[in-house]
């Protein structure tokens, strides 16, 4: 896009409101997805909750999640990945009326631009969510995932 039109840049606050309803939608899913296991692990708990029954549930939770770790990302990359290319938009993003386009043309991300922004978005999270502190200090609220795919987020 030229760098004379201007954006409507979406406001952190609706960004911040789209990544919570995002995370628990994908929370929501995960929980779908993994009841039966999850209510194995959780009727191994005793009645009584002493800190080995509290040391032993932590240890199923830990085996769980190294168990299950790539259908966990791999249903991230793809609920962040998918509908961002399809129309710019996740449940959140919908929600809060904002949308992501591709910075250059104006359009909706490419598929690789969607996989690569969603796959960086995993990145951001694993390490303190620092690449999502960068929206805070870029004039158009990019994270580090929005910069290294040319996105930007707008209000619709």
């Amino acid at each position: 896009m030229s760098e004379s039109v201007s954006l409507p840049i979406a406001t952190s606050k609706k960004r911040i409101a789209a990544f919570v309803i995002d995370d628990l939608m994908v929370a929501f899913l995960l929980f779908v997805i993994f009841y039966d296991q999850l209510m194995v692990i959780t009727s191994h708990l005793p009645s009584v909750l002493t800190p080995e029954a509290i040391e032993a549930f932590k240890h199923e939770i830990r085996q769980f999640s190294v168990n299950n770790l790539l259908l966990i990302v791999t249903l991230k990359i793809l609920y962040h990945a998918i509908p961002v290319w399809q129309n710019g938009t996740t449940l959140g993003k919908y929600i809060m009326k904002i949308k992501v386009i591709d910075f250059k043309i104006g359009t909706t991300p490419s598929l690789y631009q969607a996989f690569l922004r969603a796959l960086l978005r995993i990145l951001s999270e694993a390490f303190f969510y620092l690449g999502f502190a960068l929206a805070f200090m870029m004039p158009l609220r990019q994270t580090l995932h929005d910069k290294l795919s040319n996105c930007v987020v707008i209000d619709v």
